[in-house]
């Protein structure tokens, strides 16, 4: 943004302070009737026909804009994905245990991407690998949502699932 001598515009339509138009000034009669009311010149719209300039505290406007940006930040949520790696011959208790993780992730507010690593020939059986997803997923829908359903990329097949939100 273009403050006081950075401004190179011959010509700006000046906005005073308080949001009244002072209409198309010269660039120095801009940068007197701020110094006079001691304040900054700042360029708002270098764009415009002819450019558009406002008298402000620029330093004040600088640190509200910095307040409001850490504020939008504060309010946002991270989400991370977190991955449970199953295997299509997975036995029950080994189920059970990535069940339980893929649940606790879910309960803290992250996606559960579950995935299927084929090895060797048993790529061949892609229906056994979707079973165990699909099995997964239906433990979990009383917490999560399924997000994409299981498709292969290479030799692995995933899942995603996010967590339900509460209305």
């Amino acid at each position: 943004m273009f403050v006081n001598e950075g401004i190179r515009a011959r010509e700006l339509r000046l906005i005073d302070q308080n949001g009244n138009q002072l209409g198309v000034k010269s660039r120095n009669e801009a940068l007197d009737i701020a110094a006079r009311a001691n304040l900054d010149l700042v360029l708002v719209a270098p764009n415009a026909k002819p450019p558009v300039a406002r008298i402000m505290d620029y330093g004040k406007y600088r640190f509200e804009q910095q307040k409001r940006e850490k504020e939008a930040r504060k309010n946002q949520k991270v989400i991370n994905v977190k991955e449970v790696r199953l295997s299509p011959t997975i036995d029950e208790h080994d189920f059970n245990t990535k069940l339980r993780n893929g649940r606790k992730f879910l309960e803290k507010g992250d996606k559960v991407k579950a995935s299927i690593r084929f090895r060797g020939r048993a790529i061949t059986h892609k229906e056994i690998g979707q079973k165990v997803l699909n099995r997964f997923a239906e433990e979990c829908n009383d917490v999560a949502t399924v997000e994409s359903k299981p498709r292969m990329d290479g030799r692995s097949m995933f899942l995603v699932l996010a967590p339900k939100t509460e209305k």
